[in-house]
């Protein structure tokens, strides 16, 4: 954590003073070509018969990863820029499906670049969102660990899209089942536990784990990253 402490100083007076600007996720709210690329990101998902992957999800990404890295007590800036990368992690998606978070990198470096963000704080951003997918991403900076679990943690059921019950498949029956999901962090203990309220109803608590394991294995690896142990938490009853 000194590190990125350190870094984040570097970048910010770095930025000031070769007349960078510190965007924010209010900038990126305003800007109509995030705006447009975020919908028609959720459309193609949409289309393809995916949950919501749009301006709500995008934000809650964002928000829970700039939530973490402030709880353990990060540099101000690098929560920011968490925010900024959560937000736009998923706008790959716009242009398809397989590789979206390399293709979403590289759309976020125009959208930041035009936008006056410095090279260096691009380079944090576009590192965090090329490694959220879990075929071939990995956290190497606390961004980037932070992204990915406010990614692998939305799990709710405002974000199925298939208005047919009926048609439900088994990821529209556990999103549509998770009642609350919830991640707390508690820097004492150095633990993020990720809380969950399911209704059986719907899904069976096993099949969470039988689409999401490769999710919980990453999340897991990213609160390693970040010096924590990560817990997975079902109904009040503790399974990691």
């Amino acid at each position: 954590m000194l590190q990125d402490v350190s870094t984040a100083s570097t970048i910010i007076n770095g930025a000031a003073a070769n007349g960078y600007k510190l965007i924010t996720l209010e900038d990126l709210r305003r800007d109509p070509e995030v705006i447009a690329f975020l919908q028609a990101a959720n459309a193609t998902m949409k289309a393809l018969g995916y949950t919501e992957h749009g301006q709500r999800h995008a934000g809650l990404v964002g928000n829970i990863a700039e939530n973490v890295l402030e709880h353990l007590g990060y540099d101000p800036r690098i929560p920011q820029l968490a925010n900024v990368a959560g937000y736009l992690h998923d706008i790959g998606n716009a242009i398809h499906r397989q590789n979206h978070a390399l293709s979403g990198s590289l759309m976020a470096w125009g959208i930041l670049k035009r936008m006056g963000m410095s090279p260096q704080e691009c380079a944090m951003v576009m590192n965090a969102i090329g490694n959220h997918e879990e075929e071939r991403g990995t956290a190497t900076t606390a961004v980037s660990a932070a992204i990915i679990i406010g990614d692998k943690a939305d799990v709710h059921r405002s974000r199925v899209q298939n208005p047919r019950m009926e048609d439900f498949d088994i990821h529209d029956r556990v999103n549509y089942a998770a009642k609350r999901s919830f991640v707390r962090v508690k820097p004492d203990e150095k633990s993020i536990s990720l809380e969950l309220e399911i209704d059986t109803h719907y899904a069976a608590v096993i099949e969470y784990f039988e689409i999401f394991l490769s999710r919980m294995t990453m999340m897991r690896q990213a609160c390693e990253f970040l010096g924590c142990k990560y817990r997975l938490i079902i109904n009040d009853t503790q399974f990691a």
